[in-house]
Order: C-alpha cells, then sequence, then structure tokens
C-alpha cells in the first residue's frame, strides 16, 4: 500500500533546490579563491626572489667576486628587504643574522631554484619561508647566492582576504535567499489569480477563466477553458435532444396510443403499415440521438490514425457496394496522427462514404490532406447529385428526420454536428462532372 504523501510547495520545492546549490558554489568559489589565492602569492614571491637573486649575482660579479665589495648602496639600505646569503671561498654573508641557522644549511651543495623550508626549529627565524638558490662561478670562483621570504607574514594577510571574501559569500548568500523569496514570491502570483478565478467559477460569479496568464500556464489556462465549453456543450446537446425527443416521439406515440386504445376499429393492414411506419421513424429518431450522444468532441489526449481508419472503411464499403470503386489518395502516412477521438472520425468518413457510396455511379474518391494550418477531408462521387437550391439545406442543424432531403439528411447532419463540435466546417458543392463533393476542413493542432 502506498502511503499517503503530503503535496509538496512549489515554494519549498525551489528553495530547498536553490538554496544548497547556491551556498554549494559560493563554497566552491571561496576554496577556489582560498588555492588561487596562495598559489598567485607564491608565483609573486618567486619572481621577486629571482629578480633579487639576479640582481645580487649583477653586483657580485661587477665587484669581481669580492663579496666585502659588494655596493649596497640604497637599494639594500632601502629597497632590498628580503633575507640573503652569499657564499664564496672566502666569506659568508647572511643578512639578517638571527637567519643564519636557517640559511646556513641551503648554503650547502643541492638543489638549484626554489626552496620551501617549514618548521623550523630556530626561535629567533621565522617558521616558514621560501627561498631562491643560485650557484655561478666569477673568475672561476663558485658563488652560491640565497633570497629568502618570510611567508607568515604574507599568510596573515591572505588569510584576512580569504576571511573577508568568507564574509561577502555569506552577504551574497543571504542575498541570493532573499532574491530567490522574492522571485518565487512574483513568479507563483499568477498561481494566485487563477485559484482567484477558479473561486469566481464555483461561486457563479464568471463562466469562464479570464487572467493575464505567463506563457507557462497559458496551455493549462486554455485546457481548462475548453473543459468548460465541452460541459457546456454536452448540456446543450443533452437539452437540444430531450427537445428533440419530445417534439419527435410525441406524435407518433400518441397516434399509435390512439389507435390501440379504440377498440372499435379493426386493424387493417392499411393501418397496421401506418403504425409500422411512425414506429419505424421514431426508431430512427432514437438511433440518430443516441448515436450524438456517443460523439466526444474534442478532447486532450485522443487522436485518431486517419489512413489506417480510411482503408478499414473503404474495404467496408468496397464490400457493401461491390459494383463501385473506392479510391484513397493522399500522402499522409500511415503513423500520422490527428487530434479527433476516433469514434468521430469513424462518424464523419462513414456517413460521408455512405452517402457517396449510395448515389455514385462508379467511383468514389476519399482524398486525405494536411498543412501546419488546416486539415482536410474530401469525398467526391459521380452520381447525380442535387439540386441547387437544395444543397444548402443539407445537413442543416434544427431539421427533423422527416424534412432532411431524401438520402442525405441524417447522415450530413450528424457529420455537421461533429464538426461543429471541433471548430471546423463542412462544404457540400456540385462536381463540374456531376455528383456532390463533401469537404470537412478542421483547424491543425499548433506545434
Amino acid at each position: 500500500m502506498t502511503p499517503f504523501k503530503k503535496p509538496t510547495s512549489i515554494k519549498r520545492t525551489l528553495l530547498a533546490l536553490l538554496l544548497p546549490s547556491g551556498i554549494a558554489l559560493m563554497a566552491i568559489a571561496w576554496l577556489i579563491h582560498g588555492i588561487l589565492l596562495e598559489r598567485m602569492s607564491q608565483d609573486f614571491v618567486e619572481s621577486r626572489l629571482k629578480d633579487e637573486v639576479a640582481f645580487l649575482e649583477h653586483q657580485i660579479r661587477q665587484s669581481d667576486g669580492k663579496i666585502s665589495a659588494l655596493q649596497t648602496g640604497d637599494y639594500f639600505q632601502e629597497v632590498f628587504h628580503h633575507a640573503f646569503a652569499i657564499q664564496s671561498p672566502t666569506q659568508t654573508l647572511i643578512s639578517p643574522q638571527n637567519w643564519g641557522a636557517l640559511l646556513s644549511p641551503l648554503l650547502e651543495p643541492g638543489q638549484q631554484g626554489t626552496v620551501r623550508v617549514r618548521n623550523s626549529e630556530s626561535p629567533s627565524a621565522p617558521g616558514d619561508i621560501l627561498a631562491f638558490r643560485k650557484s655561478f662561478r666569477v673568475n672561476n670562483q663558485p658563488i652560491v647566492v640565497i633570497v629568502a621570504e618570510d611567508m607568515a607574514a604574507l599568510h596573515n594577510s591572505q588569510a584576512e582576504l580569504h576571511a573577508w571574501t568568507a564574509i561577502v559569500s555569506i552577504l551574497l548568500i543571504l542575498l541570493l535567499v532573499g532574491v530567490i523569496w522574492i522571485a518565487i514570491a512574483l513568479s507563483m502570483r499568477p498561481i494566485g489569480s487563477l485559484q482567484a478565478a477558479l473561486k469566481k467559477l464555483q461561486t457563479g460569479e464568471t463562466t469562464r477563466i479570464h487572467v493575464r496568464a505567463p506563457e507557462e500556464f497559458r496551455p493549462l489556462v486554455q485546457q481548462l477553458n475548453q473543459v468548460l465549453d465541452s460541459l457546456d456543450q454536452r448540456l446543450e446537446r443533452s437539452r437540444d435532444a430531450l427537445a428533440n425527443l419530445s417534439h419527435s416521439v410525441k406524435t407518433p406515440i400518441a397516434a399509435v396510443r390512439q389507435v390501440l386504445e379504440d377498440t372499435s376499429r379493426a386493424l387493417d393492414d392499411d393501418l397496421r403499415q401506418e403504425m409500422g411506419d411512425r414506429l419505424a421513424s421514431l426508431d430512427k429518431q432514437l438511433e440518430a440521438e443516441m448515436r450524438r450522444s456517443r460523439f466526444a468532441g474534442p478532447q486532450a489526449g485522443k487522436n485518431s490514425r486517419p489512413v489506417d481508419q480510411a482503408r478499414d472503411l473503404l474495404w467496408m464499403l468496397g464490400r457493401l457496394y461491390p459494383e463501385k470503386s473506392f479510391e484513397l489518395s493522399t500522402e499522409l502516412t500511415e503513423e500520422t496522427h490527428w487530434p479527433l477521438e476516433q469514434h468521430d472520425l469513424n462518424e464523419i468518413l462513414g456517413n460521408l462514404l455512405d452517402n457517396a457510396g449510395k448515389w455514385s455511379a462508379h467511383c468514389v474518391e476519399l482524398r486525405l490532406m494536411a498543412n501546419r494550418k488546416k486539415l482536410t477531408i474530401t469525398i467526391s462521387d459521380d452520381g447525380p447529385g442535387v439540386a441547387e437550391e437544395a444543397i444548402s439545406q443539407l445537413g442543416k442543424r434544427g431539421l427533423r428526420l422527416d424534412e432532411q432531403i431524401s438520402g442525405h439528411g441524417l447522415g450530413l447532419a450528424i457529420v455537421n454536428d461533429i464538426v461543429s463540435r471541433y471548430g471546423g466546417n463542412l462544404i457540400i458543392k456540385r462536381n463540374k462532372n456531376g455528383g456532390l463533393s463533401a469537404t470537412v476542413e478542421l483547424v491543425a493542432p499548433s506545434v
């Protein structure tokens, strides 16, 4: 048994998804910032150390390798603020002196380039330094130059900058929460308007939903209004059916009842024939109204395959009228779907093809066409046709069964009723070579 689940709130769902995502992205950005800050600072310090080593090498070469004769000048006093160590075969110079225990091991033969020293045990020296070591010869004498930077002070500045970055990130997260909340509230306003419209619809203040919905909600509003239209149409059809039955049934039933209650009058053959005709008329009317009650009309999710259904009907009518030819002309494929309920399409095709087959001389042609704007069904026959003045009365709604044109009226009235429910048109006209041509035009679904 599936446990009952409380309906989820869109606001809570969006916050549950967006807020952790935003926090995670801010945290990742903060971590990346720390890594990049460390890397950039180290690259910057290495570049400075290389420049200082190059400067000392230049000074040493100018003094022919005599360390005691270096021209320190203003640069060493004001600009050169790194610790350094210089070793020649005759002399070792370390500045400042308290870095001696830290830099002396680096003067021993070893690797060239950047050296990182951490966790120094010297109480007077920094615990983390970055040094650049270079050895070269001057007058065939080996010289070793080391320039070092105290990384602890730099790390303190980085930590302060990183802390401010964290504070700014937290403020941005809080701002993000506010922006998300405002965006959700603004996005949910159409739902509130739709809820108010539904409440008015329920209380009878309005008959349709009229709200300025965003693009994402327009199909929903259209479907709701379409359902309301369908319900109104069904109610109207039920009332029309009851009115038609009441109008058509009363007279035959009253006449038959009168005959049956008249015991003084014998039931001769003519009278029996008349009663049979009245009951047959009544049966046809009941059948027509029952067929109308089964029409579905446009409904979401309902579709039909016109090519397959047309071929099935043509095969069946070919057996019903073996002396006549039924032809299908179309560029549609068997996989083509139309937004018509299958029973409705069968009624349209079946009634039109049956009328054409009944009145044709030799051939009936069915054409199925579709484009972006409309769907078209055309059925033509080579029969005698109908007088021009009578064409306008074919399939006209509201006419009683006995007022329809013989052989055409009931089927065309049913087709006209179905087509009108789909917002289409039924066009009947005479062919150039005689016979009738019935064309059904329906609006193609928007993609």
